[in-house]
């Protein structure tokens, strides 16, 4: 009897961990329930979310150094830079030696010869002259439409336009004054100035800015001699127009000095 009641609580153990169940009235009559035959392998399954990214590895060890590798050849010639600024004038070399004495000229009469010699050096000094003012006076060649003489003074057209002001400090700057035609010639000059140049109206060195209705060159010397007023000028028609302009025609009108246009300047030929 002992014997049997240890099999059936072995059997009974079993029983449970097998399926949960046990049978019989007789303790000894035990039914064991074992596994049944595998089954078909069922079909495979959608593929799972990706895991989470594992932690980062350790750095591997530096591998050895390689060789320097061996010089390349040389690469192509850039592009020529742009010029550098000019140097300074070098210091004047030793003259040379004296050379031979030349021959004998032939004789001639040589006064006529020595007066046409004073005469070329007469008009290169001129040149040389007026040559340096164009290099002082001319900003550039596209603002000035040239230059007209007379006897005495020598005119600059500048087709550049500004305001009255500005351009009287620009032909003070270069020597001279805004045009002050104070006789009949000097107006008619200008006026067919402005002509040959196409333009119809120019600044002139004239202007009441000190006195109102007492007209004056821009010099300050007072109009005496000369006056080419149009008709009805001045009129002072904004009670603004300050200043001088010289038509075409050759008459002048009173304007604002604020107005920008074209102008005149003046220089004594004696001083250029």
């Amino acid at each position: 009897m002992g014997l049997c009641v240890l099999v059936f609580v072995l059997s009974l153990t079993l029983v449970r961990l097998a399926s949960g169940q046990y049978m019989g009235d007789d303790p000894c009559s035990v039914q064991i329930l074992v596994p049944g035959l595998k089954g078909e392998i069922g079909e495979k399954g959608d593929k799972g979310v990706p895991g989470r990214p594992g932690k980062l590895g350790p750095s591997g060890e530096t591998g050895p150094s390689g060789l320097k590798g061996e010089k390349g050849i040389m690469g192509r010639y850039g592009k020529m830079g742009p010029p550098g600024f000019k140097g300074l004038k070098g210091d004047m070399g030793d003259s040379g030696p004296k050379g031979e004495n030349g021959d004998p000229g032939l004789p001639c009469e040589c006064a006529p010869l020595r007066k046409m010699i004073g005469e070329m050096d007469n008009q290169v000094t001129q040149l040389t002259n007026e040559l340096k003012f164009i290099k002082n006076a001319l900003p550039s060649p596209a603002a000035v439409a040239g230059i007209k003489e007379t006897d005495s003074k020598v005119y600059l057209l500048v087709k550049e336009e500004k305001r009255y002001r500005d351009a009287e400090l620009y032909c003070q700057g270069r020597g001279g004054h805004l045009a002050m035609p104070k006789d009949a010639a000097a107006n008619r000059a200008i006026a067919a100035y402005i002509t040959d140049a196409g333009l119809r109206r120019v600044y002139i060195g004239i202007n009441d800015l000190e006195r109102e209705g007492q007209f004056v060159y821009v010099d300050h010397t007072p109009m005496t001699t000369f006056t080419k007023w149009r008709e009805g000028e001045p009129n002072n028609a904004y009670e603004d127009e300050d200043c001088v302009e010289l038509v075409f025609s050759g008459e002048w009108v009173d304007l604002a000095c604020s107005s920008t246009m074209n102008f005149v300047c003046e220089f004594d030929k004696d001083q250029i």
